[in-house]
């Protein structure tokens, strides 16, 4: 399995043809957020990673901990394959607005504009209390979250992933995968930030042409992410978020 994880890089590769990402996340009172985000960007095979930052603070933080991401100020000449916006709950513009990208990827407060970012592919990455305020409700039991999930789905025309136990990816056609492997070990703060880091990079990186290819990219990177929880808990107790992103290492198939 880890093996189909990242995409084989042909012989002549270079850092932008297999897949570049943009990252806009992060805030004053959240700027962690965006330091975990990159991280689990810079581990899902996309070889060149860009950081719009919104204030100095975070701009830092990230420079500090990873001097081979590029940090911009300026979105509008910006061409990227993928975006992954929203981790941190950046502060944006009323109108927001992205430069045509094939994926965008669309966690906290920003998944509301799923409807009509510009962009060809849309993931948005909400946990339950989340899909609640989006207005769906959810019951008990594993149907009631499937039943949200597709929901969400069909409503906003875009891939879900519905976190929590056993992690739900719906999409607009019906198709629905389900994650078994992760446990309680991920109910912590910051886990959902690597996690949609990691699902744009490797979009970025795998460049699905199709919404059942979409689909079982981001099933690829709900699965490393679980498993990087899993290793990491067989040898600590607790587990925090950047353990995650050290485990993906090996989870990758690095």
């Amino acid at each position: 399995m880890k093996k189909s994880f990242l995409k084989k890089l042909p012989a002549q590769s270079n850092k932008y043809s297999h897949g570049t990402v943009a990252v806009l996340a992060g805030s004053r009172n959240y700027s962690g957020a965006a330091v975990l985000c990159v991280g689990g960007a810079r581990l899902g095979g996309s070889g060149y990673i860009n950081f719009i930052y919104r204030d100095r603070l975070t701009r830092n933080l990230i420079l500090s901990a990873y001097p081979d991401v590029v940090v911009k100020k300026n979105i509008k000449e910006l061409r990227v394959g993928t975006w992954v916006i929203g981790p941190g709950s950046p502060k944006l513009p009323r109108n927001f607005q992205i430069p045509h990208s094939k994926f965008a990827v669309l966690d906290s407060t920003t998944m509301n504009l799923a409807r009509g970012i510009n962009a060809d592919f849309v993931v948005i990455t909400p946990h339950e209390g989340e899909a609640r305020k989006l207005g769906f409700s959810i019951e008990d039991g594993d149907t009631g979250r499937q039943d949200c999930a597709l929901d969400m789905a069909k409503s906003f025309g875009c891939i879900v992933v519905l976190k929590g136990k056993h992690t739900l990816i719906a999409a607009p056609d019906g198709t629905v995968f389900v994650d078994k492997i992760a446990g309680p070990e991920l109910a912590t703060a910051g886990t959902g930030d690597v996690l949609a880091g990691l699902i744009g990079s490797m979009l970025a990186s795998w460049n699905p042409d199709t919404l059942k290819e979409v689909s079982e990219v981001v099933f690829k990177a709900v699965t490393a992410h679980a498993m990087a929880a899993k290793a990491a808990a067989k040898d600590l107790n607790p587990i925090t978020s950047p353990d995650i992103i050290q485990y993906l290492h090996n989870t990758m198939g690095w």
